[in-house]
């Protein structure tokens, strides 16, 4: 077994005081991307479009090279700052001349719920499980779909619910976890059931298998007609 060598195995072949040089190379870093971040715009975590993170992932790219690798040279990470900054500035001016060029780079908001119900084919584009989805509207006070007149899921990927008034709620599929809810195919007594992938409520006779009219699935749900709390 060859013998530990402590010098390697905290700074390899590089003298000590290339420490020093990582912590100036860090400040910089620290500068040009706190500048970056000054002149662009200030924005939350959760408002960044896909095409900011790109951006944001770029410079955490470029920054972490240039801070601890001594063969990487400072100007030009610096050029790719000030390129990826004129990149930046450019298409979000593109973005305010043309609204198909926005849509293409931030996307555009899905209706995903309408009048207590899914929008089914808006329902199969989104890149979501079900269970996180659910999880979402439990988490936004609801528990069934009857209490949400419209469902939007905005470009940033939140979720914005406008729910019904109480005297308006109607009857939905409930949001609740399947240990919350039971799930049919052959319906056990008559009632009015919800379609569990699509949201549609009709009355069905008990002992019957039935597809929903809407998306042709056979799973349903007691529907639920509770007003919020």
């Amino acid at each position: 077994m060859a013998d530990f060598d402590l010098h390697k195995f905290l700074i390899n072949d590089q003298p000590y005081t290339f420490l020093f040089e990582v912590v100036v190379r860090v400040l910089i870093a620290y500068i040009v991307v706190f500048t970056f971040l000054k002149i662009s715009g200030r924005r939350g975590v959760q408002q960044l479009s896909l095409f900011e993170v790109v951006v944001i992932l770029t410079l955490g790219s470029a920054s972490g090279d240039v801070t601890f690798y001594d063969d990487v040279p400072v100007l030009p990470v610096i050029l790719v700052f000030v390129i990826l900054l004129l990149l930046y500035r450019l298409t979000t001016w593109a973005m305010t001349k043309s609204s198909w060029f926005s849509t293409l780079i931030e996307g555009e908001v899905v209706t995903l719920i309408a009048e207590g119900k899914y929008v089914s084919e808006n329902l199969d584009r989104l890149n979501i499980s079900e269970d996180e989805f659910l999880m979402e509207l439990r988490l936004k006070g609801a528990e069934h779909l009857g209490q949400i007149r419209l469902g939007l899921v905005e470009v940033d990927g939140q979720l914005s619910l406008y729910f019904y008034p109480d005297e308006e709620v109607r009857a939905g599929l409930s949001v609740l976890p399947e240990a919350h809810r039971q799930c049919f195919t052959q319906i056990p007594e008559t009632g009015l059931y919800a379609c569990n992938r699509c949201g549609t409520t009709q009355e069905i006779p008990g002992y019957e298998e039935r597809k929903c009219h809407e998306c042709g699935r056979n799973t349903w749900s007691l529907a639920l007609n509770k007003k919020r709390v």
